[in-house]
C-alpha cells in the first residue's frame, strides 16, 4: 500500500484507531506549558492537525485555533467538528499563515512525518517564520537511538456490526535519518477478515540533533513524555516533550 494510503482510504476510521489517546491531557499540558513560556496571546496553529481534536480542545480553551495537514478528508472531518477554526491543506515542510501566531503545536509524533533532515529544518524554519515574538512551539519525539523494534501498542474497538483491531510500533533499522511507523489494521464483518498494513517512511533523530537544529531559532527545554506532571527530561528515556521558545532574532 502506498504511503499515507491507509490513512486516506480509512480516514473515517482515524479517530476509532485513536480511540485510546487522551487529547484532553495532551492540549491542557500544552496549553501549561504556553502559559508558564509564552506570551498572553491565544491564537494558536495545530501542525498535522488531523481529525481536529485538538484543535478543538485549544477552541474551548479560548484559543482562536487554526490547523493544517496534508490529508483533506481528514480537514473535511475537522471542519465538521471545529466550524470555528480554519482549516489548509499544506504541507508542515514549507507552510505559510496569514498572520504569526502565539503558539504552534505539532502532536502524536507528528513532527517526524517531514520527510527527511533537510524537511525537517524547513519545518523549523517554517514555524519560526509564523510564530509572534516569544512565541512556543510544541511537539512530542521519539530519539532514534533509543527505539525498540520489537515494542508495538494494540487495541481493539467495535463500531456497529464491525470489531477492529489496531497495532502500530517504531522501526529503526539502526543507521541513518529514516526511521518508519509500522501500522496494521483488521477489521472483522460477521466473520469476515480484511487487513490492512502499511508503512509511514519518517525522519529519524536523537534528541541532540534536533536540538542543534532547534537551538538558532529558539531556546529549547526538554520534559519528561508525560502529559499529567511537567518534569525535566532525565536524559535517559527515549521520548520527550520539546517547547521551544521564539527568539527575539535570527
Amino acid at each position: 500500500m502506498r504511503t499515507n494510503a491507509l490513512y486516506t482510504d480509512l480516514s473515517g476510521y482515524y479517530d476509532l484507531m485513536c480511540l485510546d489517546i487522551d487529547y484532553q491531557s495532551q492540549s491542557n499540558c500544552v496549553r501549561r506549558l504556553h502559559q508558564i513560556f509564552g506570551n498572553t496571546g491565544r491564537t494558536h496553529l495545530d501542525l498535522a492537525c488531523g481529525t481536529g481534536p485538538h484543535v478543538r480542545h485549544f477552541i474551548d480553551y479560548g484559543y482562536t485555533s487554526s490547523g493544517l495537514d496534508l490529508n483533506q478528508p481528514m480537514l473535511d472531518i475537522a471542519m465538521t467538528r471545529c466550524p470555528e477554526a480554519q482549516f489548509s491543506q499544506q504541507n508542515m515542510s514549507h507552510f505559510t499563515v496569514d498572520e504569526p501566531v502565539d503558539l504552534i503545536t505539532c502532536f502524536l509524533y507528528s513532527i517526524h512525518y517531514n520527510d527527511g533532515i533537510d524537511k525537517l529544518k524547513a519545518c523549523v524554519e517554517s514555524v519560526h517564520a509564523a510564530l509572534k515574538p516569544d512565541g512556543i512551539f510544541c511537539f512530542n519525539v521519539v530519539d532514534k537511538a533509543k527505539i525498540n523494534n520489537t515494542l508495538f501498542v494494540r487495541h481493539t474497538s467495535n463500531l456497529e456490526q464491525d470489531a477492529f483491531t489496531f497495532r502500530s510500533g517504531w522501526y529503526y533499522s539502526g543507521d541513518g535519518d529514516r526511521q518508519a511507523l509500522k501500522l496494521s489494521i483488521e477489521k472483522t464483518t460477521n466473520g469476515q477478515t480484511q487487513i490492512w498494513h502499511d508503512e509511514h517512511p519518517m525522519v529519524a533523530f536523537t534528541f541532540a540533533e534536533i536540538v542543534q537544529i532547534l537551538e538558532p531559532y529558539f531556546d529549547v527545554h526538554l520534559f519528561e513524555h508525560d502529559y499529567e506532571k511537567l518534569t525535566p527530561w532525565d536524559q535517559h528515556s527515549g521520548n520527550a516533550i520539546i517547547t521551544c521558545v521564539k527568539k527575539a532574532a535570527h
